[in-house]
């Protein structure tokens, strides 16, 4: 994808809703105390109704605005790609379906100027520029004439639900925290490819904002290495499937214990040299991946299991990155899902088993032979006539229950976002990335992968209380001599 840039046609942006975009919160209606008679407290009571009259009048005019903008321009529609169908119709406040990308700069973040960059970027991504609308039979997008969602210093837990009745219709939300920018993206927008290219070039303007001298010598341009292609890369490559299902899903050992409340998870990050890790997983015959799959499966087997055998394999979800198998550049999702797995039969099995087992599981998966299979197999399903006539209102039940019963084959999930680079201009100025996701159905623990400037970040977020199978994978790590540095949310010490 380097070297690779699409020119696209700026958006009308609508005037009297841009004059609008800093009355989300207003000041001074905080709850009245109670005073003595004559204190003057009656003046105050006027000023607080004034001021909620004012909140509503304002939010009034604002969506007259954007019903006028609706009305003298073509409001530009869109289908959700192949994956995307799913997420609308499992997600709620336990299972958000949301994911974060976080860029660390070397100096504090000023949330003005991240306002800006963020008006400046938003209407060249048509795919986060967008809401979510409900058909008869299906989901679509719709352009969102709405200013650009506010952004707010970060006071909760991460990869919380996206309402898309709420934060003006967007379906992401940028926050920032001292030097950190946070993207956090509902999953039927794009997978995290495309919100990596979004989050880049957020960061990109927020740098040419505050320091204006990167503006004049580089000009205020896309960078070459993103993309702003919308193909539905799913359609461009299936091939038509007599439903031989490509993959297989049976049971997994699933993952048990105390739960945080919803919305609330532990993370755990462990920073690594990526030399290091590759060197250790060469010597086993293995890439950096398998290497830390089967790490991820051999803290199961050894914290929830304790080394004894078990009725049902341990399985792991790894999704796959298409694009470099098919040639793609879209910024939507592209992606599909394989297994690694690893079936305890006998105790105390060593590391090396549960390394070959995943070595052996992925490497029969990862063609694009058997890739195609699945693409296809799942666009298939979504093109059939009885399936695509089938209403909205009972198909979304349908995509529940199919979705929770293959929950059950996977115990978690492992993504590797891969090695990110910046453009040269700004690589002083950014320190490092992170990537989280939320739970969902069976899914109790996660771990996501990123490299950046020769450090491997990994990223163990779950919905458990207990710690067990995190000191697993960090001390084993420590054991083969590689050098980990860790850091937490806190929530453990709470």
């Amino acid at each position: 994808m380097e070297g690779y840039i699409e020119e696209s046609s700026e958006k009308e942006v609508n005037p009297e809703a841009e004059k609008l975009r800093e009355t989300e919160v207003i000041p001074g209606t905080e709850k009245m105390q109670e005073a003595e008679p004559n204190s003057g407290i009656g003046r105050d009571r006027k000023t607080e109704r004034q001021l909620k009259t004012e909140k509503r009048q304002r939010r009034n005019k604002l969506r007259k605005s954007v019903r006028a903008y609706e009305r003298t321009h073509e409001v530009k529609w869109e289908k959700l790609d192949n994956t995307a169908h799913v997420f609308p119709a499992i997600a709620d406040a336990s299972m958000s379906n949301v994911y974060r990308i976080a860029v660390y700069l070397d100096e504090d973040i000023i949330p003005e100027k991240l306002q800006e960059a963020l008006g400046i970027v938003l209407p060249k991504f048509s795919i986060f520029h967008c809401r979510l609308r409900q058909g008869m039979f299906w989901y679509y997008f719709e352009e969102n004439g709405n200013p650009p969602p506010a952004v707010t210093e970060e006071s909760t837990y991460p990869c919380r639900y996206i309402e898309e009745n709420r934060n003006r219709n967007y379906l992401f939300r940028v926050s920032y925290y001292k030097k950190r920018i946070n993207l956090e993206v509902f999953h039927v927008l794009t997978d995290g490819t495309g919100g990596l290219y979004f989050l880049k070039e957020l960061a990109y303007q927020y740098l040419r904002l505050v320091h204006p001298e990167l503006r004049e010598k580089y000009g205020d341009y896309l960078s070459s290495q993103t993309s702003l292609n919308t193909e539905d890369s799913y359609l461009q490559n299936f091939k038509k499937s007599r439903f031989s299902k490509g993959y297989k899903s049976g049971r997994s050992y699933i993952l048990k214990g105390s739960f945080f409340p919803t919305g609330k998870a532990g993370i755990i990050h462990g920073h690594m040299p990526v030399d290091q890790v590759k060197e250790k997983a060469k010597s086993c015959g293995a890439t950096i991946n398998e290497y830390l799959v089967s790490m991820f499966i051999w803290s199961i087997y050894q914290s929830f299991l304790k080394g004894m055998p078990s009725k049902h394999p341990i399985c792991v979800s790894v999704p796959v990155n298409l694009r470099p198998y098919f040639q793609s550049v879209t910024a939507k999702n592209f992606f599909v899902m394989v297994t690694a797995s690893f079936h305890p039969e006998a105790e105390n099995q060593p590391f090396e088993d549960v390394l070959e087992s995943v070595k052996t599981t992925l490497r029969e998966q990862l063609t694009k032979e058997h890739l195609e299979d699945v693409l296809s197999y799942n666009v298939t399903g979504e093109r059939t006539m009885i399936l695509r006539t089938i209403p909205l209102v009972f198909k979304n039940p349908g995509l529940k229950g199919i979705y929770k019963m293959h929950a059950k084959a996977s115990a978690g999930t492992v993504t590797n976002l891969g090695n990110i680079s910046v453009a040269p201009e700004y690589e002083p100025f950014i320190e490092r990335f992170d990537v989280l996701l939320s739970r969902s159905s069976g899914q109790n623990t996660k771990m996501t992968l990123s490299t950046y400037r020769g450090v491997l970040s990994a990223t163990i977020v779950s919905a458990l209380k207990g710690t067990e199978q995190q000191r697993v994978f960090f001390r084993y790590l420590t054991s083969q001599g590689i050098s980990v540095s860790i850091d937490t949310n806190g929530v453990y010490y709470e």
